[in-house]
């Protein structure tokens, strides 16, 4: 390698690091370093004579410089820094012009007029035919989204990079000819399978989606289903809210009671506190009565736990509630369940009952809790009545 060529690698490095924004993710020092590698390939490949060889480097290492003035028309102001630096290090004319013609070269719409320019044309191009094309070719994809200049979805950039495949694109050397086209073609397929497989899920998606929206809008089967869940688990919520505020009477009642056992009853037998003897019983008969309540209203019923055949097939009986079927053999259990999901009506008509039944046992439940925390504060009411009254007046 030439010395000016080596001076023009560290030039782009110095320029791309401190000028090169860091949303250029294709245009970058690594796809530079690309391009020169495929020149090289080119001209090892090729019969190239060492000048012209020294001029496709230079076109290469230079060809994108531009990029650190503007996008639009970077060719142009590639030409210009590649002329400050060539004029700088005394190169020929020739060479100036030639190197400028290769970058020009690079313009996508333009055809090359000379080897030289056919060759830097297929070396920015390489791309197409590498292993690492999908790489890069996202990175293209994202860089214009970057700028603002276009933003392709998935689905249209593989359409994009199709179009420029079969359309678009051609290697000229003899080298990229024989030997990038191939890789090219099947970059080219792999693509195409790419957008087969998308057009395929999208189509399933599209059926999919379209299958679910018809499902929803003629049949209520989802909306009835999440009515019977959502009241069915509205109501053991109420019914276990109901048995927690029943335990806590039956424990504070509890504590009364074995207060009141403990420390004020044995102390009546006294004649100085014969006075308290109707409070306390009072405070106790209440606290008794509202433990019984609070029994009452979580007490479960008990239940036959039989069905018969015909209250099946006659629709008499919820099979859903344990306490219809905890005595039957696990066979006929069976064949009960499997004669209601036959019939979709009998299905809902059980848990319909399943929901009537539940509601009557908690308004049972609260009627019962109702009543006990009345009783509750009622005797306590009473109570703290009567100890004021036996304190002050007896």
């Amino acid at each position: 390698m030439s010395t000016l060529v080596e001076k023009a690698d560290k030039f782009v490095l110095e320029l791309f690091k401190n000028e090169l924004p860091e949303t250029f993710v294709y245009h970058n020092y690594i796809h530079t370093q690309r391009v020169v590698k495929s020149t090289n390939e080119i001209i090892e490949n090729s019969e190239i004579g060492v000048k012209d060889a020294e001029i496709l480097r230079l076109a290469a290492w230079l060809h994108d410089t531009g990029y650190t003035k503007s996008i639009d028309n970077h060719e142009e102001e590639s030409i210009v820094i590649a002329k400050q630096f060539l004029n700088e290090h005394n190169a020929d004319t020739d060479v100036i012009e030639k190197v400028t013609a290769c970058i020009l070269a690079t313009k996508f719409n333009s055809e090359p007029n000379s080897f030289l320019e056919e060759v830097i044309r297929d070396a920015d191009s390489s791309h197409f035919a590498k292993k690492y094309f999908e790489e890069t070719s996202e990175f293209l994809r994202q860089e214009l989204r970057l700028h603002n200049i276009k933003e392709f979805t998935t689905k249209e950039w593989i359409q994009e990079n199709i179009e420029m495949f079969t359309q678009k694109h051609k290697y000229y050397t003899n080298y990229a000819l024989r030997n990038w086209v191939k890789k090219k073609d099947e970059n080219l397929l792999k693509l195409i399978e790419k957008q087969k497989k998308r057009k395929k899920k999208n189509k399933k998606e599209a059926l999919k989606a379209q299958l679910k929206a018809k499902y929803k809008n003629e049949s209520p089967e989802r909306g009835i289903q999440t009515l019977f869940r959502v009241t069915l688990r509205n109501h053991i919520k109420l019914s276990d809210i109901a048995d927690t505020k029943a335990n806590i009477l039956l424990s504070v009642n509890a504590i009364i009671i074995s207060l009141a056992l403990a420390n004020l009853i044995p102390k009546l037998d006294s004649v100085s506190n014969q006075h308290l003897l109707f409070p306390s019983l009072i405070l106790v008969l209440f606290s008794v009565a509202s433990i019984i309540l609070s029994i009452m209203s979580t007490r479960p019923n008990v239940t036959t736990g039989e069905f018969t055949k015909e209250q099946v097939q006659n629709k008499e009986i919820n099979v859903l509630f344990f306490g219809n079927f905890h005595k039957m053999p696990y066979q006929e259990y069976k064949w009960a369940i499997q004669e209601i999901i036959k019939d979709k009506e009998y299905v809902y008509e059980s848990l319909t009952k399943d929901l009537y039944f539940l509601g009557i046992v908690l308004n049972r439940k609260y009627k019962l809790l109702r009543l006990t925390y009345t009783v509750f504060m009622i005797g306590i009411i009473v109570s703290v009545i009567a100890f004021i009254v036996a304190f002050y007046y007896l």
